[in-house]
């Protein structure tokens, strides 16, 4: 159904690239790519250690990842976006609107709900994030 999906946060090294593993992970080899993105990337940084070690600890190596700014060239070759926050939906409905209709949440069949952002907090606001990104791949693989 979709060939590339998106995942976009805010600085591209916690969040999103722990989605962008997860699901690619998870895809099994199936032909979906699968990216990440900032709204404000912390562009060229690696992956926050904290999200490193929670993928690690499921058998996932996120080193080669690069945080990256979300950017024109991105949202148009995406089919699906997947965001954290409804204000990462409200960002992208204002500055890039012709993407709004292929635009979700990424807890949408969990009620909506939003992945808060654990960037400078400690390991158990990553291992919450971890497990809300978790349930939320789940819920999307079957839609995928």
């Amino acid at each position: 159904m979709f060939d590339k999906v998106l995942i976009v946060c805010i600085g591209n090294i916690c969040r999103s690239p722990t989605a962008e593993y997860l699901l690619r992970h998870r895809l099994g080899g199936r032909a979906i790519t699968v990216d990440s993105a900032g709204l404000a990337a912390l562009a060229g940084n690696p992956i926050d250690p904290f999200a490193a070690d929670l993928l690690a600890e499921h058998g996932i190596d996120a080193s080669a990842h690069r945080a990256r700014q979300l950017d024109e060239a991105a949202i148009a070759s995406a089919q699906l976006i997947l965001v954290m926050q409804r204000s990462h939906l409200a960002n992208l409905g204002k500055n890039w609107p012709h993407a709004v209709g292929r635009t979700f949440l990424l807890g949408k069949w969990q009620g909506d709900r939003d992945v808060p952002d654990p960037y400078r907090q400690p390991r158990a606001a990553f291992e919450l994030a971890y497990r809300l990104i978790d349930e939320g791949i789940d819920s999307w693989l079957q839609h995928l």
